[in-house]
């Protein structure tokens, strides 16, 4: 029997395995491409989606710093965290794609974060296959569960979930990921490189879609409603500095972040 987009979805959510999630995620999104799903539908979302028994999942205070990318050990660790991030970043993909129907989203929301699905189960299988060819696997180190805890925190309220996902934990991927190219690439380790890079290119638009469905769904004066939302949902800090260019190429301007949280260090 068919199954709708929403059916789907929450497969994808309800499948444990890291590797077989992102699999799963991106058939989904090929199957609504090519025709295949008929319609969008309703299905409840989980409260949490399923993870694998691995990693070991901590308090962020109760992590280790990451070792330094000069040596292989420390680049495992980077990369670990960084697919930790985007195994977390599929799931909250899927997530904002079943749980927030009753804000009657257009079908171009659908498409727009189907597309976003699609390339966060990109990066993790990137990176997935990248700590194999350096004798490591997705679960050998502990990890941190404040990803979730955010998508907790903004379970009942699209504008929150928007206000928060991308427009300040996705951007702030966009603040250091070019650092830590930066540091890989004085390591000499020029496949991690290539694979952030397209990370980092495809974080852009991510962003960019947050603040196009964040206005779309503002009633008005967007910077004042993030910033009041951000300040109530986001356990934290906004911390300069800010990638400037990249932020603006997704068309998130300083007049959002820029008034409350400007700073000397702000990176141009």
């Amino acid at each position: 029997m068919t199954t709708t987009l929403s059916e789907r979805i929450v497969g994808v959510l309800g499948t444990g395995d890291a590797a077989a999630k992102a699999h799963a995620a991106r058939l989904v999104v090929a199957d609504w491409w090519a025709g295949i799903i008929p319609n969008i539908g309703y299905t409840a979302p989980p409260i949490r989606p399923k993870r694998p028994k691995r990693p070991e999942l901590l308090q962020p205070k109760d992590m280790q710093r990451r070792g330094r990318a000069q040596t292989k050990e420390g680049r495992i660790a980077l990369l670990h965290a960084i697919a930790h991030i985007e195994l977390n970043a599929v799931d909250l993909a899927a997530d904002i794609l079943v749980r927030f129907s009753n804000a009657h989203p257009p079908l171009e929301f659908y498409n727009d974060w189907l597309s976003v699905l699609n390339d966060e189960a990109k990066h993790f299988l990137l990176l997935f296959d990248r700590l194999s060819t350096l004798g490591a696997t997705y679960g050998d180190l502990p990890a941190h569960d404040g990803l979730w805890e955010a998508a907790q925190e903004t379970s009942h309220d699209l504008l929150a979930r928007l206000a928060v996902v991308p427009l300040v934990l996705e951007a702030r991927g966009l603040d250091v990921t070019p650092q830590i190219i930066s540091s890989l690439e004085m390591a000499g380790d020029t496949e991690s490189v290539a694979i952030l890079e397209v990370i980092y290119c495809e974080e852009i638009s991510h962003v960019a879609v947050g603040r196009k469905w964040f206005e779309y769904f503002c009633d008005g004066r967007p910077e004042q409603t993030w910033q009041r939302l951000v300040k109530k949902h986001f356990r934290g800090s906004l911390k300069p500095p800010f990638n400037v260019a990249a932020r603006s190429e997704a068309g998130f301007d300083k007049k959002y972040y820029g008034s409350s949280y400007s700073s000397p260090s702000v990176a141009n």
